[in-house]
């Protein structure tokens, strides 16, 4: 399995996507605030793997921080952790999940609290892996065999602890022996699709086959494509979803040719808080991200830049949403509620580690 981001010897070692996939290298921080810069500058990216990044750079936050003044030392971690991107609903679960663990256990011994700390994050990790693979067995009942699947940006191992959350839906049909073929969508101004994406299934050895963005509406006007799967960096109450910028493109597409539109969100991306798509910030990004490819410039300077990483899809668009808890279906208000609230059991097991 290709690793994302890990704890190691108390450093968090993570890959650097930026480079994908010219070259794998793997970047070890012993930093929260470095963490928090790979966070922002995208050496990690993808909403489930920046959760688990930001929950071990605040374990790794709390090893920095002295006894003397720990409590607030602590909160200035979390705070810098948060601030690092505001779209993915993912970084805010895990930093809170954190604070809660601290909460509850402020008044241990502080090697005691900090080796609890770094379990958590360790739990995190591994939890996020087993959500992935939960969710791509119930996505891939979506998908028949011989299927031409498309996907946008990067929604895979990369974007994830590992397994992926929409490329987890195409590896579970692919291992059940179902025959199918993807079509991985560039993905500007960042080339997720093309960098990452195709890094992964070429990698798998799954029949991957990449386009411009822009020549998507012509193979699905040809009937070329059977379904479309994408991941989501927040999903609404309502079923809204935020994802990668031209998302609500591709899905205005396939409703217009009856093409199914399935969203595959663990349900640690699910916002209950959030009404509706209007109530999710929309990170912008810099303007260098547009005007230059590979360091080269290909727009004249002074031109103005706009450059929102994330657009929001109605729920009247989405077919049905796939978490690891099953398959949600329209109204989603009432299926999602049911499905990202967690049980009594399992909060009382959460409460015994």
């Amino acid at each position: 399995m290709i690793r994302t981001v890990e704890w190691r010897r108390g450093r968090v070692v993570m890959i650097d996507q930026r480079l994908l996939p010219e070259r794998e290298i793997y970047r070890v921080y012993g930093d929260y605030r470095a963490v928090a810069r790979a966070i922002r500058d995208m050496v990690i990216r993808g909403a489930p793997a920046i959760g688990v990044a930001a929950a071990m750079g605040v374990a790794l936050g709390a090893r920095q921080i002295g006894a003397r003044g720990f409590d607030k030392g602590f909160e200035r971690v979390c705070r810098t952790l948060l601030a690092a991107r505001p779209t993915a609903v993912n970084l805010s679960w895990a930093v809170e999940r954190m604070r809660r663990l601290y909460r509850e256990h402020a008044g241990e011994p502080l090697p005691q609290l900090r080796e609890r700390l770094e379990r958590e994050a360790q739990a995190i990790h591994r939890e996020d892996i087993e959500a992935n693979r939960a969710l791509g067995r119930h996505g891939a009942t979506l998908l028949r065999d011989g299927a031409t699947v498309l996907t946008y940006c990067n929604a895979g191992a990369l974007a994830t602890a590992g397994y992926g959350t929409a490329l987890g839906v195409i590896r579970r049909a692919r291992e059940i022996g179902k025959r199918i073929s993807v079509v991985a969508c560039e993905t500007r101004p960042f080339l997720q699709g093309a960098r990452l994406t195709a890094w992964e299934l070429v990698h798998d050895r799954i029949p991957c086959t990449l386009v411009t963005d822009n020549m998507v509406g012509y193979l699905v006007q040809r009937g070329a494509i059977d379904a479309v799967v994408v991941g989501t960096d927040r999903t609404a109450a309502n079923g809204d979803v935020a994802n990668k910028i031209g998302t609500y493109t591709l899905a205005v597409l396939a409703a217009r040719h009856h093409v199914p539109f399935y969203v595959a969100a663990p349900t640690s991306s699910i916002d209950l808080a959030a009404a509706s798509g209007a109530d999710i910030p929309i990170e912008e990004r810099s303007p260098d991200e547009v005007t230059q490819l590979g360091g080269a410039s290909i727009a004249p300077r002074g031109i103005r830049v706009f450059n929102p990483a994330f657009d929001v899809t109605p729920a009247r668009l989405v077919s049905a949403i796939i978490t690891e808890r099953g398959i949600a279906y329209p109204p989603y208000r009432r299926s999602l509620t049911r499905l990202a609230r967690p049980s009594a059991e399992s909060r009382r097991n959460r409460g015994r580690r």
